[in-house]
């Protein structure tokens, strides 16, 4: 969009309820008595959401008394505060946690921009810095970080101090204007440092103490807003994450974790069975809206305060044709906050942000004997043909599906063949992004979610005979996983359609959840069937939490038939080498034969190349960030791998790196094939190519 004048932004202001101060000329030194207080606003500042001409700033503050109180916020061109353009009162309350919310506008495009908050009594906030997004005619650059899985409780943000020392360093125009947090802001899950042991050789530090919640093994988890509201306090109490957010704005969308581990729509799930939780999901909404400054619209109307919903734990027992449970309490939770969103920034930048978890249907793997056709043998391999079959249900083959699903002589009568194809959008929030995607005039249409996209395949049908007891079948692929879009093959079809027919170029994805490093195409199909790729697909490591190689390095037996595909053991003793990312770009044989030799140049001449065509690169145990940089004619996507974030670093630049990589794609017409080119700039990255 284009500038707004001060009518049209305090109704557009209005609309969402938002506290505002409109900029203007810079004036003289600010007047206010600020001192600054980092103490008496123990979280920090944020700022979110950034717009050409305005920015939604963020504080809180507690009071040990009363119901409400007023700051005082300003925003300047300096750090100095010596050419203020913006000063209002925000109000705090009690209702909100004593967190504050400011939409200022009236700001010049592309801009930085220095702001703090300040007390009655001239107490003040720390100062945060934010930046405008540029016009939506302005072909400059634009250079954002994506980053997901920050677990404190296991771990530390190394990986934020890193970004922040080399960004603060570099050129004006290659620093970053905003971050893309694709969620699990929060782990709800909260382990106590004195109950049990810890996971891996990770330490076990202190988050929080959840009032009222409820418990799974050793893992606390809330069931109330305060709950809630003490994890995000929790979480920022870590100086890194505090750091980051007072210096750019980020763009923020939960993941699971947000609400609840294993749940969906408003149920909750934590380690044992699906319970009723629509209190939770309202809880889980108003702390996030109250922690994480976004343009949402919360049912109160003002971004003062979230507002009450009135709901009830009640079980879902019927759903519609989208797997969207009818149940009122749930429809009136999950509504309760809209978080998917869009933001235009400059000519080339049209970032669509959707939810991956409100509107979700169920998993096509929880259906009547789907796990009689599952071998564990295989460590987390299913049958790609049936899980084509499941995730489709009746529109399998154009409406033909099997009556009958089968692995090896194991059949089972087909659990979905009368119901319809799974969603993870559901249907209005996949409606709003096929029209926003098929609408949109920027150069590159990124789409932000917080699952992956990539296919997650081997291909064990080509395990030389006797290494285990009963063989693959030779007709089929396997797969791993069933809650992403990796095995959301119809709705993942479905998008990538739209994206050929309606001839869009510049189509991406970047994405989180999988605590691990990807680099590929967006593809609906992989041989045997056409692979036709329509647009590139990322997915970021973790900042902190645990991944699959971690997993593996602790818990694979040595004596594990199949462990050569996942981690080949060194003769001299040393820390095994990760062959599961070699499994998934190349396939069987070249692991063995790797395990065997070391040889990469051998393991490599035995890749199977009807494998995985969709793969550039795969990191199943990075951790770290990803900075992308967009031009009119070039998308450059750089994984920035840090060692494991245990414990803090000491450095200023928060430690080693283990490598950097860029992959850079040139901008491709209608009905060509996007082409990723790598680049390794530092480090090893070992067997990921």
């Amino acid at each position: 969009m284009s500038r707004v004048n001060r009518r049209e932004f305090i109704k557009q202001a209005a609309s969402c309820g938002a506290t505002l101060a409109l900029g203007g000329p810079a004036s003289a030194r600010s007047k206010v008595n600020w001192r600054e207080r980092r103490d008496l606003f123990p979280e920090g500042v944020a700022s979110g959401d950034p717009e050409p001409d305005s920015v939604l700033l963020w504080t809180r503050r507690p009071f040990g008394k009363g119901e409400r109180q007023i700051l005082t916020v300003e925003v300047a061109e300096d750090e100095g505060f010596r050419r203020v353009v913006a000063q209002a009162p925000a109000p705090i309350s009690q209702a909100s946690d004593w967190t504050a919310r400011v939409l200022v506008g009236g700001l010049k495009p592309a801009r930085v921009y220095w702001y703090r908050f300040t007390d009655a009594d001239g107490n003040g906030s720390r100062i945060g810095r934010t930046i405008t997004a540029p016009l939506p005619n302005d072909a400059r650059p634009v250079n954002f970080a994506f980053v997901s899985c920050q677990s404190v409780n296991e771990g530390k943000l190394n990986a934020y101090r890193r970004m922040i020392f080399e960004d603060e360093r570099a050129r004006p125009e290659d620093q970053l204007g905003f971050v893309l947090h694709l969620g699990d802001f929060i782990y709800e899950v909260v382990q106590y440092p004195e109950e049990g042991n810890t996971r891996f050789d990770r330490t076990i530090y202190e988050v929080a103490r959840i009032p009222d919640g409820g418990k799974s093994g050793k893992l606390h988890y809330p069931l109330t807003v305060d709950g809630y509201r003490a994890v995000y306090k929790g979480y920022l109490a870590d100086p890194d994450l505090q750091d980051a957010r007072a210096r750019w704005p980020f763009v923020a969308i939960w993941d699971n974790h947000e609400f609840s581990w294993q749940g969906r729509q408003s149920i909750g799930q934590w380690g044992g069975e699906p319970q009723p939780g629509q209190t939770v999901k309202v809880a889980a909404n108003q702390a996030w809206f109250e922690y994480v400054p976004a343009r949402v619209s919360p049912p109160s109307g003002s971004l003062a305060e979230f507002g009450a919903v009135a709901v009830k734990n009640v079980k879902i027992d019927k759903w519609d044709g989208n797997g969207l449970g009818l149940e009122p309490n749930n429809l009136t939770a999950i509504r309760s906050l809209i978080a998917y969103r869009a933001l235009r920034y400059g000519k080339h930048l049209d970032l669509l942000i959707t939810d991956q978890h409100s509107f979700c249907g169920d998993d096509p793997t929880d259906a009547e004997g789907v796990g009689k056709i599952y071998d564990p043998a295989f460590n987390g391999m299913f049958s790609e043909e049936a899980m084509i079959a499941l995730d489709a249900g009746r529109a399998f083959d154009g409406g033909r599906p099997p009556a009958e699903l089968h692995f090896r002589d194991v059949r089972i009568p087909n659990p979905r063949k009368e119901t319809p194809p799974r969603t993870i959008l559901g249907a209005d929030q996949k409606a709003w992004f096929k029209d926003r995607l098929r609408k949109s005039k920027a150069t590159w249409k990124i789409w932000g979610n917080s699952y992956g996209a990539l296919d997650w395949r081997s291909d064990p049908q080509n395990l030389p005979a006797g290494m285990v007891e009963k063989p693959w079948p030779a007709d089929t692929y396997a797969q791993f996983g069933s809650n992403d879009y990796g095995s959301a093959y119809a709705e993942r079809k479905e998008i990538y359609d739209l994206v050929r027919e309606a001839k869009i170029t510049g189509f991406a994805i970047v994405s989180g959840d999988r605590h691990s490093f990807w680099a590929g195409y967006a593809a609906a199909d992989l041989p045997p069937r056409k692979f036709e790729p329509v647009g590139l697909s990322f997915v970021g490591a973790s900042l902190v939490s645990p991944g699959a190689m971690e997993a593996l390095e602790h818990r694979l037996r040595k004596d594990h038939p199949l462990r050569a595909l996942f981690l080949a053991d060194r003769p001299d003793g040393r820390k095994p080498d990760w062959t599961y990312n070699m499994l998934l770009r190349h396939g069987v044989r070249s692991c063995l034969e790797y395990a065997k030799s070391f040889d990469l140049k051998r393991a490599r001449a035995l890749s199977n190349p009807q494998l995985a065509p969709h793969l550039e690169f795969v990191d199943m145990g990075g951790h770290g960030y990803a900075k992308v940089r967009l031009t009119g004619d070039k998308m450059r996507t750089e994984f920035v791998c840090i060692p494991r974030p245990i414990s803090r670093s000491a450095s200023p630049d928060g430690g080693p790196i283990r490598y950097r990589v860029a992959h850079v794609a040139k901008l491709w017409g209608p009905g060509e094939r996007p082409r990723l080119e790598q680049q390794v700039l530092e480090g090893d990255v070992g067997l990921s190519i």
